[in-house]
């Protein structure tokens, strides 16, 4: 049976984790947090889920390359530098790293990418996400996710068409351009949309999260997947076969 580590195993999603995995029957090899050794539980593990934080990244990269064990990296707020390392570590591991673990969120983003490719510049894309008072990073990963995704889908890149903050802006909207919008409060687990709007019509593609459970049943699934995969640089979208 393959056996799942968790690095920040006491957190919001470590907890749903280690919950999923005893309602599935999957063995959980132990959990890591701050202050514990990171190597000790690489080397128990088939495969390893970090849901800890993006300062702990490094540590946990280098104990999956020393014990050769797959891993999903779902922590988000990750720097162009955790990108390279991720990239680095997965010349010899089979790494996943993604921003958002749940199956409905991967076939959103998918749409996304399929009408921003099939409608024209003339169609203004935003985004809005919403989640609770505790989250540190805005725009979401999954935000992020779903702006990639649309910019993809226009073969432009996202940085080049970016605007998170429309705060003290003046003048028209700049065609092409992929706004961001970030709400926080409450207890909110996670709420995506996307507007495509032109001149009289819009469409509007959204994904609701109500239970954290939906993050860590994705997450395990792309543990149990990832286990059986070569190295590489894989995404959800692998897990599902998209």
């Amino acid at each position: 049976m393959t056996s799942i580590g968790i690095y920040g195993s006491l957190g919001r999603m470590g907890t749903a984790i280690r919950d999923i995995l005893a309602v599935q029957g999957v063995r959980l090899a132990g959990g890591a947090d701050a202050g514990d050794d990171p190597v000790e539980l690489a080397r128990a593990a088939d495969a390893l889920v970090d849901f800890s934080s993006a300062s702990a990244l490094a540590a946990h990269l280098a104990a999956a390359r020393d014990a050769g064990t797959p891993i999903v990296i779902g922590t988000t707020g990750l720097s162009p530098a955790d990108h390279a390392a991720i990239d680095e570590a997965a010349r010899d591991i089979a790494v996943l790293q993604t921003g958002n673990t749940s199956l409905g969120v991967v076939l959103l983003t998918r749409l996304v990418r399929e009408a921003a490719a099939r409608l024209g510049p003339d169609w203004d894309i935003e985004i809005v996400e919403a989640h609770h008072r505790h989250k540190l990073d805005a725009p979401s990963g999954t935000a992020l996710m779903l702006g990639e995704a649309a910019a993809a889908g226009r073969g432009v890149a996202l940085g080049e068409v970016r605007v998170a903050d429309r705060a003290g802006l003046s003048g028209a909207r700049a065609e092409g351009t992929i706004g961001f919008a970030s709400l926080r409060g409450g207890s909110i687990v996670g709420d995506h949309s996307v507007m495509l709007a032109t001149e009289g019509e819009r469409i509007e593609l959204a994904h609701f999260a109500q239970d954290r459970a939906i993050f860590a049943r994705g997450a395990v699934r792309a543990a149990l997947w990832l286990a059986g995969q070569p190295a590489g640089r894989y995404t959800m979208d692998s897990v599902l076969g998209l």
